[in-house]
């Protein structure tokens, strides 16, 4: 009888092969300044990786993280403009995801919308948002604080900040999805709908929850890419959306629901992280990148399919 390789195996063998791979190809892939680079983009794209796991594991998806996070980083540019608080202005860049999350949410939960209609829609109507409030342009809200900036380009005891702000996430993240009823729910309701709701599971509430979650993981991401970039651009995180899907399924989350752990997704965050790197340091364009990305995701999705298709 084969005998099965624990969960994880797999990802944990080619993050080895990569991190091999990317020191073969580069002499400065090892380079600490580079390595705490590769860090600080883990932690980006996985704070959103971990907002997409919990959607995806209701069988949902949500296209409009990328747009959520364009949004918060012009209004927040505006806000401090006019002088606004920094605590102030964080709390209503949080509560616009929130906002965004509710509005698919309810779509999905209650008028039973399908996900990637629904989202699609809010992808589009944010991003117009966002241009309207920066008309087009970008918006500089000047010198910003040094308590905002230390979020998304400062360091704490030499390791960059997001990288903080990604290990308190995941660490929430995994007791809510391993030790709550609420998290034993979101598997619940991705395995089986029906199911959960004849056990008493509130079902569109869990889903309306989920999406909640994503839009303000998406909004806090959004903070730290105008902490960082210093500007509110209205047409950044494009494509975030599908790395956000990649990271989460790379790191084992199934698109069919029901499957996905956080230390997976952190594990896909650190994959995607460092092909990005090795792209970069090997001087590949940014379009022969998309390519490459485009692939992944393709991938991803194919061998995903082929293990569901197995059982």
């Amino acid at each position: 009888m084969k005998k099965k390789l624990p969960r994880g195996t797999g990802l944990a063998g080619a993050l080895i092969v990569l991190i091999i791979a990317a020191s073969l190809i580069s002499p400065h892939f090892l380079n600490p300044i580079n390595i705490l680079n590769v860090l600080r983009q883990v932690a980006l794209y996985g704070i959103l990786g971990i907002g997409m796991t919990f959607v995806i594991l209701t069988k949902g998806i949500d296209l409009s993280v990328g747009s959520i996070v364009a949004l918060v980083g012009v209004t927040g540019a505006v806000l401090m403009e006019q002088g606004m608080p920094i605590p102030l202005m964080v709390l209503i860049c949080i509560a616009i995801g929130a906002l965004v999350g509710c509005v698919n949410g309810f779509g999905i939960s209650f008028f039973r919308i399908p996900a990637f209609i629904m989202t699609l829609g809010c992808m589009v109507m944010v991003r117009g948002f966002a241009l309207m409030i920066a008309d087009g342009g970008t918006v500089n809200p000047g010198k910003l604080a040094d308590s905002f900036f230390v979020l998304g380009g400062g360091y704490i005891l030499g390791v960059p900040t997001p990288i903080y702000v990604f290990a308190i996430v995941c660490i929430i993240a995994a007791v809510v999805l391993s030790l709550t009823p609420f998290g034993r729910a979101i598997y619940a309701v991705g395995s089986n709908e029906e199911a959960a709701r004849l056990s008493g599971i509130n079902v569109p509430l869990v889903i309306f929850s989920v999406y909640i979650i994503c839009g303000v993981l998406a909004a806090l991401s959004g903070l730290i890419f105008l902490s960082r970039l210093s500007v509110g651009d209205p047409n950044s995180g494009l494509g975030l959306e599908l790395e956000a899907i990649t990271i989460a399924v790379i790191g084992g989350t199934s698109l069919f629901g029901g499957e996905g752990t956080v230390l997976g997704t952190m594990g896909g965050a650190m994959v995607l992280a460092i092909i990005a790197n090795i792209l970069n340091l090997a001087g590949v364009s940014p379009f022969s990148q998309q390519v490459v990305k485009g692939a992944i995701i393709v991938l991803a999705v194919l061998l995903e399919a082929g293990r569901k298709a197995r059982r």
